[in-house]
């Protein structure tokens, strides 16, 4: 990091304060959605899609994600699809559940 140039260290500070902005917009959105009559199921779904979009911003740029090799993307998308798995498998069994 010492090699930077100033030019190089403005490109930097704009894109994090443009990830900033971007962050403090979808903070807004998400509470606008809690205020919104569009049921709970509407609305969770739209909170998590306000919150991934967030989660995505905060790994790709703060935790410059952006930047590496694509053996972390590859660990990444493994995470996430065993996390959306262990989220579903607790609503199969409610689902099953109810139809008994």
């Amino acid at each position: 990091m010492a090699d930077l140039t100033p030019e190089e260290i403005r490109h930097h500070v704009k894109t994090y304060v443009i990830v900033f902005v971007a962050l403090a917009f979808f903070t807004i959105v998400t509470v606008a959605i809690s205020y919104l009559d569009l049921g709970v199921g509407a609305s969770v779904v739209l909170a998590l899609g306000v919150a991934s979009i967030k989660g995505s911003l905060v790994a790709c740029y703060f935790m410059h994600l952006i930047d590496e090799k694509i053996t972390v993307y590859w660990t990444l998308l493994i995470t996430a699809t065993m996390f959306l798995i262990l989220m579903l498998l607790p609503l199969g069994n409610m689902l099953a559940q109810t139809k008994i």
